[in-house]
């Protein structure tokens, strides 16, 4: 697993999925994390229940400048006591890191740095076609709800993170009996 030394001291795991660097830090079976979906208009957000088990979106922020995003997203970062922020990285299909994907690791560090929480990164990739088709299966429009789309992607990101880290915590759970 590739670990990065990232802003203020704080590891960044760079892994997608790895189990252990999903329990490395938190291995309380109570969690507060943030699931964040960057893209280059919008961040789609998603929060958790307190024990981990389900992630719900719960707004998407509108890109004006770093200032004004740090903003909006350390109001819930207060709100809901986040400890770690769990971002989606959109690897190429190939697995390889792109432009896009550089450019989301640029802004998930500079925002761990000022929020002071550390940053786990997930593969992204398909979930927002995922996030287009559960709209399509509640007959909405994906054009019309772009928004939306974020957020849902967002939390089908953090569930995934979440459920790393369960399986994870069980594992560690099971070996100490």
């Amino acid at each position: 697993m590739d670990i990065e030394q990232g802003q203020g001291g704080q590891e960044s795991h760079l892994s997608p999925l790895s189990s252990s660097s999903c329990v490395s830090y938190l291995n309380s079976k109570y969690v507060s994390a943030l699931g964040l979906d960057v893209g280059r208009k919008r961040i789609g957000v998603a929060g958790c229940d307190r024990l981990g088990l389900i992630a719900t979106g719960i707004t998407t922020v509108e890109r004006t400048s770093f200032g004004q995003d740090v903003e909006q997203i350390q109001k819930l970062v207060k709100e809901r006591e986040v400890q770690v922020l769990v971002v989606g990285l959109p690897y190429s299909m190939d697995g390889s890191l792109g432009f896009q994907a550089k450019q989301v690791q640029k802004f998930a560090t500079r925002l761990g740095k000022v929020l002071k929480l550390p940053v786990e990164y997930i593969d992204e990739r398909l979930t927002s076609f995922q996030a287009e088709q559960l709209l399509i299966a509640e007959n909405r429009s994906p054009s019309r709800h772009k928004a939306l789309i974020d957020r849902k992607a967002a939390a089908l990101i953090l569930q995934q993170w979440l459920d790393t880290r369960r399986a994870g915590l069980q594992a560690t759970e099971l070996s100490a009996e």
